[in-house]
């Protein structure tokens, strides 16, 4: 019966990969309606919009509002890494690897530490799986978190240069709409052309 968890667990590690692949890696937008980072943006946006929305200071609300893109990239990540973990842990768990502790055998709490332990590459080495099919997916979630996580971190300067080119567009913007020069100021009450100033 356990058996039958290997199609969600690998589904979910699926989807994950497939939604960073996406995300981070592909250059074009992708037109697909339902997507993973999509569902999470929409969920995520509504209550952090509502909360803004709610205070009665610009200043702040415009603080809160920058804090949104950072922040959201970081839940982003630490979604798809908790969802790696917990589709990994379910194949260990529906697969029944066996450990080099029987007594921890059987149990998901074990099954998601070690996947824990194994995604981020921890290497305590405290439980271990002692046959081949469980060796060969720890090996491959260590390569999936540690892919995972380089190209997150190698994505990041990308990211930061693409926010500073549109801050500096956004100062711009008055230059480039056309808006009108400053009108100069002339002498109070002299009304002569060559004393004005800007």
């Amino acid at each position: 019966m356990k058996l039958l968890a290997v199609v969600p667990g690998l589904s979910l590690i699926l989807i994950i990969l497939w939604d960073a692949f996406e995300t981070v890696i592909l250059p074009r937008r992708v037109t697909r309606r339902i997507r993973l980072t999509g569902l999470f943006y929409s969920s995520v946006w509504a209550p952090w919009s509502s909360i803004v929305r709610s205070l009665t200071d610009g200043k702040k609300r415009e603080k809160y509002l920058a804090f949104f893109g950072p922040l959201s990239l970081l839940m982003l990540l630490s979604l798809w890494a908790a969802g790696l973990i917990l589709g990994y842990a379910t194949l260990h768990w529906a697969l029944e690897t066996q450990l080099n502790l029987p007594e921890e055998t059987g149990r998901f709490a074990t099954y998601l530490y070690i996947s824990g332990e194994t995604f981020f590459t921890l290497g305590y080495g405290d439980i271990v799986p002692r046959f081949p099919l469980g060796r060969a997916i720890a090996v491959i979630e260590a390569a999936n978190g540690f892919g995972l996580l380089a190209i997150v971190i190698g994505y990041l300067p990308v990211l930061y240069q693409a926010f500073s080119r549109r801050e500096v567009n956004i100062s711009l913007l008055d230059a480039r709409a056309g808006s009108p020069r400053a009108q100069p100021r002339c002498c109070a009450g002299m009304g002569r052309a060559d004393t004005c100033t800007i």
